[in-house]
């Protein structure tokens, strides 16, 4: 259960060279081969070479690719462009936290956690947890390859901006629970209208 609530998380909040610079794919991978390759570059190699890897289908639905050794998970998103995935490695602090993000509780904060994007993401809200689509007031932002942090001492969200354009690391849902940094290692791309990014289409709910 622990990789079903990380990964739904991960939705929140590819598999080239090219990708892995932060392009993202344009076609989901079809083998096994290709999926394994595309989760375990979502991560440092030294991380995702023994951890498990799970993949996600638009139900929720996980099925598991590959058994892990280290306590990390890698895992492979459904997107809402629909020919493309997400993938995002993370520790066993975030899947404690995915567990109480699933029950609209506070998360624990004993310790440090990591996760990692290395491919970016296909778009979250900037300050709704739950919000699945973008809105006219939810700040979507598209993010580039990026490292996430969990930390014990929400205080020391009080130093970090949340414009993800103000440069370096930012604060995610802050003011909430679940508030959490995000740390760019590339350019976010700029907004049009304060969402997506000017080349993009906006992700619809699907009727």
């Amino acid at each position: 259960m622990k990789t079903q609530t990380l990964a739904l998380i991960g939705m929140m909040t590819i598999s080239t060279a090219a990708t892995a610079a932060g392009q993202h794919a344009t076609s989901k991978p079809a083998s096994e081969a290709a999926k394994l390759k595309l989760a375990m570059t979502a991560g440092p190699a030294d991380v995702t070479k023994d951890a498990a890897v799970v993949e996600m289908d638009e139900k929720g639905m996980m099925r598991p690719l590959r058994a892990g050794t280290n306590g990390w998970t890698c895992m492979l998103l459904p997107t809402s462009t629909e020919v493309a995935l997400d993938a995002m490695c993370g520790d066993k602090a975030w899947a404690a936290w995915g567990d109480a993000y699933m029950a609209k509780k506070a998360p624990p904060t004993a310790t440090l956690g990591v996760a990692y994007m290395l491919h970016g993401d296909h778009g979250a809200s900037n300050t709704d947890p739950f919000a699945m689509v973008a809105s006219e007031t939810n700040q979507w932002v598209v993010s580039p390859p990026h490292v996430m942090l969990l930390v014990p001492d929400m205080k020391v969200l009080d130093t970090l901006p949340t414009d993800p354009h103000a440069g370096g690391p930012w604060v995610m849902w802050k003011g909430t629970p679940y508030a959490h940094v995000m740390v760019p290692l590339g350019s976010v791309p700029m907004m049009k209208g304060g969402m997506m990014p000017m080349d993009k289409k906006m992700p619809t709910e699907k009727k």
